[in-house]
């Protein structure tokens, strides 16, 4: 079972905003994308860094801590860790790539919905 939770207003959002929400204690990433608005998990998977703090480029989203990028529309991983060195390598290696989670999202008038899972 899931239920649909508002989670912000469509004025709140100018084009390529992003914004942490809290929703059944769990942090979520909201994003305008154009016209549409995406929401994922707001943790990096890497090492727990929050995505609503990196930066937005389009549909990407890059964490501010290593630089790993994901894309809001899917959640998958674009890149995983930035860099070249031996720390970029060791990382690669001892955590692989995951993606993010991404949730439903929905417009009921001004109301902006997503979808999250009741076991949450």
């Amino acid at each position: 079972m899931s239920s649909w939770i508002e989670v912000g207003k469509t004025d709140e959002f100018v084009k390529g905003a992003m914004k942490e929400v809290v929703v059944k204690g769990q942090e979520i990433l909201l994003v305008r994308v154009g016209d549409n608005y995406y929401a994922s998990d707001n943790r990096c998977p890497h090492m727990g860094g929050k995505l609503s703090l990196g930066r937005l480029d389009g549909a990407i989203v890059t964490c501010p801590r290593h630089g790993s990028q994901f894309d809001v529309t899917d959640g998958n991983v674009v890149q995983w860790l930035k860099g070249t060195g031996l720390l970029t390598t060791l990382g690669k290696m001892f955590k692989s790539p995951r993606p993010i989670s991404t949730y439903p999202v929905k417009l009921e008038d001004d109301r902006i919905m997503v979808q999250i899972p009741d076991s949450m």
